[in-house]
């Protein structure tokens, strides 16, 4: 790469970690580290659920799916997260806002105690560590596979640039550093995808590119499905990744309880619908055209990065470098903060009795600790990715296979309809789920939409099933839901209370 474009790197690099200890100074107390104390706007939370949700493997496993087979990987890998997201604007959003304005709640996890019981929060607190360790080390290989093979940078250092500034600036400033670098990042990338667009219709000769290169491609990539991505994968999908978008992956729940009610969480969440659906479409442009223009790659994920580095100029290779980092670095930090306030929040409070007496201060050190172990041990794996399958193997056949079952009491146990569902249901069904991954995955070598639909079809039934069959109701969990599923006053009834006062 030219020095201009490592220019534009560093400086993407420093203006990120010159956000995070501008955040710094918000952060006061754990329920800003983790919560932003209730205070971000929902043009900021929907940008930033947006941004948390996908990472540089778009760049590298989904461009190779999307030049060998076309508009399927949009498909499935992104208009259901915006279907998944628009049904939780409905369903979750505004409750999980109520789990911290109403009961004090501060990690996706910490509800489970009372509603099921500590035994079943422990269960999905290790087990959803733990996957999520691989599911960011893959975003950390993925990363690395393109500086790679945009500069030859060897892979561990790869791991180790983009993960340094990721730690520097995720740990000063907590969730407000998180969210204001994803909307930098935000910006970053778009002007990226935009250069890219331009570049790429230049070689289509011009605008018209948009529209006539479809009947260049082969008949096979304008498909929705193939015979490996096939309906079934997609609707199972939609399933899947509503429980995953909407609090399966816990940083995507703190986005919502970061708002400061439920209606503009429930405007953030529609706003990151919208974006799944149109935005990936822009980022995906270049990867569709790629087998005209760079055809016969002996490997597809480099497709993206070979057409970087042979159509643009010094200076904006650097640029869209930056903005496939955005990706990763967006999510992991947003990851990260989830998983600190579950392990700060859920778990050491059990294991070490004098965690449950820390002050608002030991808290917040405990959880910038957590955050720094917690990335530096994704690292480490990531250095390890080629041997637990790559990159398209951790994110489908795993993250997406395992989420279901640790989603499923997760998600519905706010539900009202699921209150005959107690702790027996809730482990049974992540038990369940974990064992039918197993068999399909490791015994039987199921296909792809066998390996990710049963899972989270077996935990489902499991946990329907036992909660009609051996219901568990408890007073408690009634009164629980009733505080989180009570609707609020509408913004209009809000205004108007409060003009009705001041007229007093």
């Amino acid at each position: 790469m030219h020095i201009l474009d490592w220019t534009m790197v560093c400086a993407y690099f420093l203006l990120m970690i010159g956000i995070g200890w501008w955040s710094h100074r918000r952060v006061n107390s754990v329920g800003d580290f983790f919560t932003a104390g209730g205070r971000m706007p929902w043009w900021l939370a929907g940008i930033s659920h947006h941004m948390s949700g996908y990472s540089a493997v778009l760049f590298v496993a989904y461009a190779g799916v999307a030049y060998a087979d076309g508009i399927t990987v949009y498909l499935w890998g992104f208009a259901s997260i915006g279907i998944g997201v628009g049904i939780g604007s409905w369903l979750f959003a505004a409750r999980w806002n109520r789990l911290r304005s109403k009961l004090g709640v501060a990690s996706p996890l910490e509800y489970l105690a009372q509603r099921y019981n500590v035994p079943t929060q422990q269960a999905l607190a290790w087990s959803g560590g733990l996957l999520k360790i691989f599911d960011i080390a893959a975003k950390w290989y993925a990363v690395a596979t393109l500086l790679n093979a945009f500069a030859g940078v060897p892979y561990v250092w790869g791991i180790m640039i983009t993960g340094a500034v990721t730690l520097i600036y995720c740990t000063a400033g907590g969730l407000w550093a998180d969210a204001l670098t994803d909307f930098g990042q935000f910006i970053i990338q778009g002007v990226a995808a935009l250069v890219m667009i331009w570049v790429i219709l230049g070689k289509l000769g011009g605008i018209s590119g948009l529209w006539t290169m479809w009947g260049q491609l082969p008949p096979s990539h304008l498909s929705p499905t193939t015979s490996r991505f096939t309906a079934t994968l997609l609707l199972v999908y939609v399933l899947v990744k509503t429980l995953e978008y909407n609090g399966g992956m816990w940083n995507l729940a703190q986005r919502y309880m970061a708002a400061p009610n439920t209606h503009q969480a429930i405007k953030g969440a529609r706003l990151s619908a919208a974006l799944y659906l149109l935005w990936p479409l822009v980022l995906m442009f270049p990867m569709f055209a790629a087998p005209l223009l760079v055809p016969g790659l002996t490997d597809p994920n480099t497709s993206y990065a070979v057409m970087t580095m042979t159509f643009l100029p010094p200076g904006l290779i650097g640029l869209v470098l930056a903005g496939i980092f955005s990706h990763t670095m967006a999510m992991v930090s947003s990851d990260a903060n989830a998983i600190s306030s579950v392990i700060t929040r859920d778990m050491m409070p059990v294991m070490w009795r004098r965690a449950r007496a820390w002050t608002d201060a030991q808290g917040l050190s405990a959880a910038r600790i957590t955050t720094v172990v917690f990335i530096l041990l994704t690292m480490l794996v990531a250095t390890q990715a080629p041997a637990l399958g790559g990159v398209l193997a951790i994110v489908v056949s795993w993250v997406a296979a395992l989420m279901g079952p640790i989603s499923v009491p997760l998600l519905l146990g706010m539900l009202p309809w699921f209150r005959r569902c107690g702790p027996r249901a809730a482990l049974i069904s992540w038990a369940g789920g974990l064992l039918a991954y197993a068999l399909v995955y490791y015994v039987l070598g199921g296909s792809q939409a066998a390996v990710v639909a049963t899972p989270v079809l077996v935990s489902l039934g499991l946990y329907l099933g036992l909660g009609l069959l051996a219901s568990e109701r408890s007073d408690s969990v009634d009164e629980m839901l009733e505080t989180i599923n009570t609707e609020d006053p509408s913004e209009a009834e809000i205004e108007a209370a409060r003009n009705k006062v001041a007229s007093v």
